[in-house]
This record gives C-alpha cells, sequence and structure tokens, in this order.
C-alpha cells in the first residue's frame, strides 16, 4: 500500500497550493501516480465517509471517500482518499479564499457517481462541471448497501440520468428486449 501526504494543487486563480490529501490504493506491481484505469464496463462510484465502513458524510465534512469500480456482477477497491482539512458543517468559510472544495473535485475526477449525505450548491456544481453525478442520500447506510443499490440501478432499467452518465462514461448498457420483461 502507498500513501502521498499531500499534493500540490493549482487553484482557478493560477496560485499553487498544498492540498492535504492522502491517497491509499492497493497496489500491484507497479508504483502508480493517479487512479488507477476505469476497469472496462464499469461505473467508478465514490462514496463520502468518516470510517471506510459507511456512507456516513456530507461532501465538505467528508474525511475520506472510497471509490469503487461497479459492474453488474462484482466492484472493486480502486482507492481511498482522505482529507485533513475538512468542513465543521456550519456553512461558514473560514477566511477569504479557504478553498477546500477544489481539492476534493480534483481528488475524484474519473469518478461518475459521487454518494454523500448533502452537498451544497457551489460543490454540486464543481463537482457536476467536473462529470461527476452527485448523490445525496437521506440516511447514513454501509458502503455494501451503496454497491448493492448501484449493481441493482445497473441490471434493471437505469434511471435516466443515469443513462446519460452511463452513455458519456462509455459503459454499455445492457439492451433488455421485451422478452426479459
Amino acid at each position: 500500500m502507498r500513501r502521498r501526504r499531500k499534493n500540490l494543487i493549482h487553484s482557478a486563480s493560477g496560485k499553487r497550493q498544498v492540498g492535504p490529501v492522502r491517497r491509499l490504493s492497493l497496489v500491484t506491481a507497479e508504483v502508480q501516480g493517479r487512479m488507477r484505469e476505469r476497469e472496462a464496463g464499469a461505473l467508478r462510484v465514490a462514496i463520502a465517509s468518516q470510517d471506510m465502513k459507511e456512507l456516513n458524510a456530507h461532501f465538505g465534512s467528508a474525511k475520506r471517500f472510497v471509490i469503487y469500480d461497479v459492474t453488474r456482477e462484482e466492484w472493486k477497491l480502486v482507492e481511498a482518499v482522505a482529507f485533513d482539512d475538512v468542513s465543521d458543517e456550519s456553512g461558514e468559510h473560514r477566511a477569504e479564499g479557504d478553498d477546500r472544495i477544489t481539492p476534493k473535485v480534483e481528488a475524484l475526477k474519473g469518478c461518475h457517481l459521487l454518494f454523500c449525505l448533502a452537498i451544497g450548491g457551489p460543490s454540486a456544481a464543481k463537482l457536476v462541471s467536473a462529470k461527476i453525478h452527485p448523490i445525496k442520500v437521506r440516511q447514513p447506510q454501509s458502503i455494501k448497501q451503496v454497491l448493492l443499490h448501484t449493481q441493482m440501478m445497473l441490471r434493471t432499467s437505469p434511471p435516466p440520468w443515469l443513462r446519460k452518465v452511463l452513455a458519456e462514461a462509455g459503459v454499455a448498457e445492457k439492451k433488455r428486449s421485451f422478452e426479459d420483461e
């Protein structure tokens, strides 16, 4: 396993910032720099978590994001991304230019879906512009439940928003025939 403590991040203003980001991933044969390539036909899913066991965090206050590749048949852990500097869910910004959203969006690039308990409008807009679809879940639930629910959506008739995500991700949707009904 490999950990990366800090990443240099360039903000929209061009300033270099040190983002307190740690990545935990399983490394097979070679050391990898960024998130590994997505498995063919898989949907990349990020889950906001405080403990890596449950979906139990708001986007801004999430200490960790657990990332999986999900297909109709299985899921595989891709990596876990940890953050030291998270919001306290008060809605207050600490100081002008204090950007805790951009490092999270940058760390999640390549994901298709993000499951969290809550997310603010500016954060959701940044995710959507990075082609990550945020999904608010009403109650905490186990990561396994989230993954099973995602697989069920992939196996059955995906809702229109998910069909759009699948098309943009290049994930072939299983064609259902009249006989399958």
